[in-house]
């Protein structure tokens, strides 16, 4: 059974930051997508961000290009979600996303980071970001 532990998550005033973090098994891990959505009280979901664990390729949603970081510890079997210059509508439950079957990237996920299109999900942790 795959499963996802993630961690990280808080709140902050506008401006701030949060590293998240999202630990999988090894075999989860390896060679595989794995990535970040959110969803906010009362929206949809929308995809933030993404990694291939292989090779380190990252895939960002516009809305947080050049404020959010994805990155990966292959030692740790990690992916972190570096979030900076936090805004209010930053406020989600973010969850960490992957695939059963590991492989690269889908491209949905490639063109739009929409990793709520993978088929295994964590348990979710707030972010609040206050004005």
């Amino acid at each position: 059974q795959v499963k996802l532990v993630e961690s990280g998550g808080g709140s902050v005033q506008a401006g701030g930051s949060l590293r998240l973090s999202c630990a999988a098994s090894p075999n989860t891990y390896s060679k595989n997508c794995m990535g970040w959505f959110r969803q906010a009280p009362g929206k949809g979901r929308e995809g933030v961000a993404a990694i291939y664990t292989d090779d380190g390729s990252p895939y960002y949603a516009d809305s947080v290009k050049g404020r959010f970081t994805i990155a990966r510890d292959n030692a740790k079997n990690t992916v972190y979600l570096q979030m900076n210059s936090l805004k209010p509508e930053d406020t989600a439950m973010y969850y960490c996303a992957t695939q059963t079957i590991a492989g690269p990237c889908p491209f949905i996920v490639v063109i739009s980071a929409a990793t709520m299109e993978l088929d295994v999900w964590g348990q979710g942790t707030q972010v609040t970001v206050s004005s």
